[in-house]
């Protein structure tokens, strides 16, 4: 398991992190979600030592990945522009990764080679973007490492690559007990594969939630008015959408009062629609155009 303790970073004496705290445990898929700006990629970039803490630990099984450097092994860090190894064969790239990571499984590496159709090349820069990132997930996989912590992995690729990295990335969940964090923008995909939802805003932890238990927390109305919303509501329901007086809300807190209020209003339609990660996004933080 990894435990995040009271987690802090500075950078040039602006406060980027404060005191964030999580765990992540084995087989558990985290979804990092924040607007532009909100720490994501330096908190992944922390968690497996590239960064170090103004304040806080990082404990892998109980030990500090700063104190002792020789767990980071079992922590793998895939950037958003998997660029910096593009000038070496896929051989050479083996080559190091053994020297880095121990467990490295160079059988199954080729192995998800050929699954991928992915071919053995003298530069890993001649691939094109889908290919480079579906290789940067296979060498990730391949270290054999517990945690692997992703940084947008389906930015700007196509709907058949994406699919197949989210297929592979559950997969490996599943059968092989890895613990995955992905920081993406991409809040259906998240939906799709997170079992956890954790928020960041004003550098730190707005709200870390079970994602089943999330969409529980809230309820999703469509409603329409004889006139327009009362303006008593207003206060007491997230606006999602307006078209004239049909109205597209969300409810958060006491579900049932907040409900028997708008009821009170005799509504001429009221009608429950499935909540949506990206409902309760635009709620929390105000919008998907902010996500980095």
């Amino acid at each position: 398991m990894i435990e995040i303790n009271q987690l802090s970073k500075s950078i040039h004496n602006q406060q980027v992190l404060s005191d964030i705290s999580f765990q992540l445990k084995p087989g558990n898929i985290i979804g990092l979600i924040g607007r532009n700006g909100a720490g994501k990629t330096t908190l992944l970039r922390l968690l497996v030592g590239i960064l170090l803490p103004s304040k806080g630990d990082v404990l892998l099984d109980g030990k500090s990945i700063y104190k002792n450097p020789e767990v980071k092994k079992d922590i793998v860090f895939v950037p958003d522009s998997p660029e910096a190894l593009k000038s070496y064969s896929t051989r050479e790239i083996v080559k190091l990764y053994k020297e880095i990571y121990p467990n490295f499984d160079e059988e199954y590496f080729y192995g998800l080679l050929d699954r991928f159709s992915l071919p053995k090349t003298k530069r890993v820069g001649t691939y094109s973007k889908g290919m480079k990132a579906l290789f940067a997930l296979v060498l990730a996989f391949s270290t054999r490492a517990k945690y692997i912590l992703l940084d947008e992995p389906t930015d700007g690729l196509d709907v058949i690559i994406k699919k197949k990295i989210l297929r592979y990335i559950i997969e490996e969940v599943a059968e092989q007990q890895v613990s995955v964090i992905i920081s993406s923008h991409r809040l259906d995909e998240l939906e799709f594969m997170a079992d956890q939802i954790i928020v960041l805003k004003d550098r730190t932890i707005n709200s870390n939630y079970d994602l089943d238990v999330m969409k529980q927390t809230y309820r999703k109305v469509q409603v329409v008015f004889k006139e327009y919303l009362p303006v008593e509501l207003n206060k007491k329901v997230k606006i999602l959408n307006q078209t004239g007086r049909v109205y597209t809300l969300l409810i958060d807190g006491n579900l049932a009062e907040i409900e028997a209020e708008i009821k009170k209003y005799e509504p001429l339609l009221y009608e429950e629609l499935s909540v949506a990660l990206e409902d309760i996004f635009v709620a929390k933080l105000g919008g998907e155009e902010y996500v980095e």
